[in-house]
């Protein structure tokens, strides 16, 4: 029996497939990034990356909570 992804990373396969890049690049941009805050991190991947809220705050809430331990 397969364990069913929940949270932010239940949202990856969708994202990996719309916007053409694997999740660890998207990390990957993310950590290169000058901005640090939640939110500004979420609306420079919408504005740049024309990437949906939603998906945009997936990544950066999963990608900061991997950054703090948590």
């Amino acid at each position: 029996m397969t364990e069913t992804v929940k949270g932010p990373a239940a949202y990856f396969p969708s994202i990996e497939q719309k916007y053409g890049r694997p999740i660890a690049e998207w990390k990957d941009l993310i950590r290169s990034s000058p901005l640090t805050r939640h939110m500004e991190l979420v609306g420079w991947l919408k504005a740049e990356h024309g990437m949906g809220h939603g998906h945009a705050n997936a990544l950066v809430a999963h990608t900061l909570a991997e950054d703090n331990g948590k």
